[in-house]
């Protein structure tokens, strides 16, 4: 197995027990978000190797565990909105790259401003991230599911994604 790889699946180890709900749920998000990403990394040749992308977004949401969303078996004591810092504090402390530890801070909605997604890494995930939900059946959204889901949080949320979705589908 790739060395990047062994790095996330450690840190999943530790903070995800095996056998448990929240696991499986997300696991499941975080491979579909990975796979989405490289998906469109391959399809318009983006300049970032797989493993750094998979890497990233496997982790992206490592930090829901500290916060309270029982519907999806988080029964820590943070908003749920914290969990993109959270992660990244998390993954620092963990000693693993910068550019993960972003991801995860950034990836919230299209960002939470001043924590908007700034490499291409952080608005690849992002945007990946966002067709995919940890409730419900768990099924890829479509563009005009996404799009209302963030027009809830404001025009210039949509108008974000309305960016990320040109640049990662370029006609």
């Amino acid at each position: 197995m790739d060395g990047t790889l062994c790095l996330t699946d450690s840190i999943i180890e530790k903070y995800y027990p095996a056998g448990t709900r929240l696991r499986d749920i997300f696991l499941m998000h975080a491979r579909q978000v990975a796979d989405e990403a490289v998906g469109i990394a391959r399809r318009i040749g983006l300049p970032l190797a797989e493993e750094e992308i998979r890497a990233a977004a496997m982790l992206h949401d490592i930090g829901i565990f500290l916060t309270d969303a029982p519907d999806i078996d988080c029964h820590g004591s943070a908003p749920y909105i914290e969990h993109g810092p959270l992660g990244a504090e998390l993954l620092r402390r963990e000693g693993m790259p910068e550019s993960w530890a972003r991801v995860a801070e950034r990836h919230t909605g299209t960002g939470l401003p001043p924590l908007v997604p700034e490499t291409l890494l952080e608005r690849l995930v992002c945007y990946a991230d966002k067709f995919y939900s940890k409730s419900g059946a768990m099924k890829r959204k479509t563009l005009e599911q996404v799009e209302k889901s963030m027009l809830r949080f404001g025009p210039d949320n949509l108008e974000r994604f309305r960016r990320l979705h040109s640049e990662f589908n370029p006609s």
